[in-house]
C-alpha cells in the first residue's frame, strides 16, 4: 500500500504543484489549506506523513509541527517543513518543532522524493512496532510508555577520517552528549555493531573508504540495521547524499555546519531510536511473558505445546534421537497445607533454579502447570534421558529447600517419567508415554524415574 502523504499549504496552486509530484509518484496526496484542518486529519490517523507550509494565516507551520508531535495520537508521523524561509535559525526553529527536515522553496524534486521515501520507510516501521505493542496491550500484557525522553544524552559515534573535521563535531556536540571517533570504517562497524551507540555520524569525506558503502553495511547488519546513520555532506555532495537516504540513512546535514541545527537534527535521531528500543523491548516483554511461566521464569505449557512437534520433526529428519522427561513434585499438596501456599510458590522457584543447573542449555525445560514439568531432549537417547533424569531427581532430593521465613528446610522429591521419539508417534502420544511412566513411578513408590512400558 503506498504511503499517505499530507500537504498542507493555504495557496491552492503550492499544493497542485506537490499533489502532482508525489502522485506520478505513485503516493495517495491529502490535502490541507489550514493547521487546524491538518491536525484533525493527522488526528484520525489519515496520514503517514506531513509536507507542512510554513507561513500561513493563523496558526503557522511551526505551531501546527509542534501540535502534531504533542498529540499521543500523531506524534509519530513524520513532518518535513516546505518553505522559502533558508535561514538556519528558521530551519533550527522548525526541528525544534517536531520536523525530520526543512526543504526549501523551489523545492528540489529529487531531494523531495528521497525524503518522502526515506521517511515513509522510517513511519512504516514504526506503524509495525506499534500495533505489535497494540496487540500485547489488548491481550492484557503490560507495556511501559515510550515518550516522554531525555534528549541531551546518548552516545554518538563519529566516522571521519579528517581530524579538523571530526574535531568540529566533537567541539559542537561533547557538551551534551558522549562522543567517540573512529577513523577507520571497518573498525567503525564493529564498534557500531557491539550495540553501545544511539547514533552514527558518518563524514561524507572519508578518504579511504565510500561512506556510502559503510551507510550500506550498517543497514544490511541485524544488530546495526536500526541504528540512526546522520550524514554529514559539502554543498556539493547532493547526490551522494540522496543516494545515502535511499540506502537508509535517516537525516545529513550540510557544511558549514551551524551547531544548533546539529544538536536539533541529533535530538531528533535520538528521540525516535529512544522511542522504537521502547517498543521493541514492548514487543520483547509481551512475548517473553507469553511464553515464559509467571513463577519460576520457565516455559509455560504453550512455548511446551508449541515446539515439541517442531524439535521431534527436526531431530527424526536428521536421524536423531528425542527423548521427553515428565515429571512432578512428590506430595506437593501437602507442602501447601502445611507450610501455606507462599512457601509451595518458594519451592517451586527454588526447583526451577536447580533444573537449570542440572540440564544442558539445550534442553527446554517447561513447567506444564501446578507441580507438573517437561523437559524435551534433543539428541538424547532413552537410556540418556533416564541417566539424566536420574540425576535431576537427586539434585532435587538429596538437598533440602531452603525456604527460609523462620521454618527448616523442607525435604522434596519427585516422580519422572522418560519416553523416546519414534517414526509414526505423534506428540500427543509421546507425551502420554513419558506420563505412563510417570504413573509407573508413583506406582512403585516415587521419587525414581520409569519408562513406560513398551
Amino acid at each position: 500500500m503506498p504511503a499517505r502523504v499530507l500537504v498542507v499549504d493555504d495557496l491552492l496552486p503550492n499544493i497542485r504543484l506537490l499533489q502532482a509530484r508525489l502522485t506520478a509518484e505513485y503516493y495517495e496526496v491529502l490535502t490541507a489549506q489550514s493547521g487546524a484542518e491538518a491536525l484533525a486529519i493527522c488526528a484520525r490517523g489519515g496520514c503517514d506523513l506531513v509536507l507542512l507550509d510554513v507561513m500561513m494565516p493563523g496558526m503557522d507551520g511551526f505551531e501546527t509541527c509542534a501540535r502534531i508531535k504533542a498529540a499521543p495520537e500523531s506524534a509519530h508521523i513524520p513532518g518535513v517543513m516546505v518553505t522559502a524561509l533558508d535561514q538556519p535559525s528558521d530551519r533550527v526553529r522548525g526541528l525544534e518543532a517536531g520536523a525530520d527536515d526543512f526543504l526549501t522553496k523551489p523545492v528540489d524534486e529529487l531531494a523531495l522524493m528521497a525524503r518522502v521515501r526515506s521517511l515513509s520507510r522510517l513511519k512504516t516501521m514504526l506503524d509495525d512496532l506499534r500495533e505489535r505493542a497494540k496487540t500485547a496491550a489488548a491481550l492484557g500484557f503490560p507495556a511501559h510508555d515510550p515518550d516522554g525522553f531525555a534528549v541531551d544524552k546518548g552516545r554518538i559515534l563519529i566516522v571521519d577520517d579528517q581530524p579538523r573535521s571530526s574535531a568540529r563535531l566533537v567541539d559542537s556536540l561533547g557538551g551534551r552528549f558522549e562522543t567517540h571517533v573512529e577513523a577507520q570504517s571497518q573498525e567503525a562497524l564493529f564498534r557500531a555493531a557491539q550495540g553501545l551507540h544511539e547514533l552514527v555520524v558518518v563524514s561524507m569525506g572519508l578518504a579511504h573508504f565510500d561512506p556510502l558503502r559503510l551507510c550500506s553495511q550498517l543497514r544490511s547488519l541485524e544488530s546495526t540495521r536500526d541504528l540512526p546513520i546522520l550524514m554529514v555532506a559539502d554543498l556539493d555532495d547532493r547526490m551522494r547524499v540522496l543516494r545515502g537516504l535511499d540506502l537508509g540513512a535517516n537525516d545529513y546535514i550540510l557544511r558549514p555546519i551551524d551547531r544548533n541545527e546539529l544538536l536539533a537534527r541529533v535530538r531528533t535521531q535520538i528521540r525516535r531510536k529512544f522511542y522504537a528500543d521502547a517498543l521493541r523491548e514492548n514487543v520483547r516483554a509481551s512475548i517473553e511473558l507469553a511464553m515464559l511461566d509467571g513463577l519460576t521464569g520457565l516455559f509455560n505449557r504453550r512455548h511446551f505445546d508449541l515446539n515439541l512437534p517442531k524439535l521431534i520433526e527436526s531431530c527424526l529428519s536428521r536421524r536423531r534421537p528425542l527423548s521427553l522427561l515428565v515429571f512432578d513434585i512428590d506430595h506437593f499438596k501437602r507442602i501447601n497445607d502445611t507450610h501455606g501456599h507462599d512457601v509451595g510458590d518458594q519451592v517451586l522457584r527454588l526447583l526451577a533454579q536447580r533444573l537449570r543447573g542440572a540440564l544442558r542449555q539445550s534442553d527446554l525445560i517447561c513447567r506444564l502447570g501446578g507441580e507438573e514439568f517437561a523437559v524435551i531432549m534433543p539428541d538424547t537417547d532413552l537410556d540418556r534421558a533416564a541417566s539424566v533424569g536420574n540425576r535431576v531427581r537427586l539434585a532435587i532430593a538429596e538437598y533440602p529447600f531452603a525456604v527460609g521465613q523462620g521454618r527448616g528446610p523442607i525435604d522434596v522429591t519427585i516422580s519422572a517419567g522418560v519416553a523416546g521419539a519414534v517414526e509414526g508417534l505423534s506428540p500427543e502420544m509421546l507425551y502420554r508415554r513419558a506420563d505412563a511412566g510417570l504413573y509407573r513411578s508413583k506406582q512403585a513408590g516415587r521419587n525414581r524415574v520409569c519408562a513406560a512400558a513398551a
